[in-house]
């Protein structure tokens, strides 16, 4: 059985995206009496990425209650701590082989440049790589202010 449109229920996310679009752009065809909306939908965006910070700082203690909770819960810690020590070791060797092997590789095919004398070069091709959008301020802050990248880019 084939979908058709209307019997697909959830948020029409092209149709959202698109309408974005073709706001924006009738705001700049506007000019200076688009600005006004223009400086609002920057001053909305600046404050959604101060709450985006409030929270990424609060979630480790979150995360932490959570965890704390299913440890109490276990009965053998012996386990636990095997398993744990397993996940750590992959992802800590998973980091390492991603940060320092794969993005080098992604900068130097890019650039032809030297990623290891540009310390800050990583932050060009991280946000491609992000998983999740919580830690955008962070990478944002990363291009701006240390490969100053303009603000309207970035």
């Amino acid at each position: 059985q084939i979908p058709v449109g209307t019997e697909i229920e959830g948020m029409n996310i092209l149709g959202l995206v698109l309408f974005a679009l073709v706001l924006g752009v009738a705001l700049k065809k506007l000019g200076q009496e688009g600005e006004d909306l223009i400086r609002f939908f920057n001053s909305f965006n600046e404050a959604t990425m101060v709450l985006v910070t409030w929270i990424m700082w609060y979630v480790p203690i979150g995360i932490m209650f959570l965890v704390g909770s299913k440890i109490v819960e276990m009965e053998d810690i012996v386990l636990l701590v095997t398993s744990l020590g397993k996940y750590i070791f992959a992802s800590i060797l998973g980091h390492i082989i991603h940060g320092g092997i794969i993005l080098p590789l992604i900068y130097f095919a890019a650039t032809r440049q030297n990623p290891y004398q540009h310390p800050n070069a990583l932050c060009f091709i991280s946000p491609c790589s992000v998983s999740s959008s919580a830690t955008l301020p962070s990478m944002i802050k990363c291009i701006e202010e240390n490969n100053r990248v303009d603000k309207r880019i970035s």
